[in-house]
């Protein structure tokens, strides 16, 4: 039950939308991490740290993690068991970019998109390679829950798109239209496809991301929608750090910018984490292939708070900086009053590349 039109016939011109993060969701999807040239230690601290998120996550919602053969055993013994292990086999653990995009219509119907996905940039500039079992993830959850899927002619990855559920959607330039993902499609093309898979009507688009986020600049490491017209921006004050820029520039695009319903956007500032760096025993503690991105002590992360999950009950926050930590937890309890927002130490996680919004994708409920 894969196939729900001819390919003229794009969601949007069947009445599918895709709803923002911080609607009512049904479930979670994750993936369990354990590719050892990625994450140090066989993954083992990765894995604890995934646990983590999905216990708290699982206090809002159902929560669903996809595991290699190999590794279900030791998923199913580690996971609480509430939270459901299904085999989905995988190249690594980023399911907010291999994992579906969610459409719903107003029947109560619910479908999905399967994009393109090529290991953030292929064989220029990629990640990893193969990236073989990451591409049938969307179809696969398809079929399992038995919804139609869309396949959409265009490279994406969901941690590069947010939505506000009312026409609005705001990405980056430095992602979207890098020569490494869609190079014969125009910013004008994308923006169509944009609207003809997602129903959104407008595009902000901002230049850049986070400063050294390996994913070519994802827009949710830099901000993300609260609610309609309100969104979180990563934010530093010193002038000497390369995000300032980065920053700045975005802050003054929203400030001047008008959602999809003309309405002006409200920004609220989240501190950077750090700056922070890959220490020595960190990265020894990583395999050194060909076929990946290698771990050099003394590296930037990407570090951001901006790269949250907005769950129906609760937002699950990444615990990155003590200096910070606590301060960022009290702003987005009140951005979020009624949610709980629970904080995870999430260093191993961003040892990988990413955090807590990358290695979750939200299913709607219809």
């Amino acid at each position: 039950m894969t196939d729900l039109a001819p390919p003229s016939q794009t969601p949007a011109q069947l009445g599918f939308r895709m709803p923002a993060e911080f609607a009512p969701h049904d479930a979670c999807w994750m993936l369990w991490p354990q590719r050892p040239d990625n994450w140090r230690l066989g993954a083992k601290p990765a894995q604890r740290a995934f646990v983590e998120v999905a216990r708290a996550i699982a206090e809002s919602e159902t929560v669903i993690v996809g595991v290699n053969d190999e590794q279900y055993e030791n998923a199913r013994h580690q996971l609480p068991e509430h939270v459901r292990v299904v085999e989905l086999s995988s190249n690594d653990a980023w399911m907010r970019d291999v994992g579906p995009t969610f459409v719903t219509h107003p029947d109560g119907r619910i479908a999905l998109v399967d994009w393109d996905f090529n290991a953030w940039g292929g064989l220029k500039g990629g990640l990893y390679f193969p990236w073989d079992k990451d591409r049938r993830i969307r179809r696969k959850i398809a079929e399992m829950l038995g919804i139609p899927c869309f396949a959409a002619p265009m490279v994406l990855e969901g941690g590069a798109i947010h939505v506000d559920g009312e026409g609005t959607l705001i990405t980056t330039e430095e992602c979207l239209l890098n020569p490494n993902r869609n190079p014969e499609l125009s910013r004008e093309a994308q923006t169509r496809l944009l609207a003809d898979y997602l129903g959104i009507d407008k595009v902000i688009w901002l230049p850049a991301g986070c400063y050294q986020d390996e994913t070519d600049g994802h827009v949710d490491n830099l901000c993300c929608f609260i609610a309609p017209g309100v969104v979180a921006l990563t934010w530093t004050d010193d002038e000497r750090d390369p995000q300032y820029a980065i920053s700045r520039q975005a802050l003054e695009i929203l400030e001047s910018a008008t959602d999809a319903r003309g309405r002006r956007f409200v920004v609220h500032r989240l501190p950077q984490p750090g700056p922070l760096y890959l220490g020595e025993e960190e990265a020894s503690g990583v395999d050194r292939l060909s076929s990946s991105r290698p771990r050099r002590p003394g590296d930037r992360m990407a570090a951001s708070y901006v790269n949250f999950y907005i769950g129906t009950r609760v937002v699950v926050m990444p615990l990155l900086d003590p200096s910070h930590d606590d301060s960022v937890r009290e702003t987005l309890a009140e951005l979020f009053p009624g949610r709980r927002v629970i904080g995870v130490p999430a260093r191993e996680i961003l040892l990988g590349g990413g955090n807590i919004h990358c290695i979750t994708q939200q299913q709607p409920r219809p």
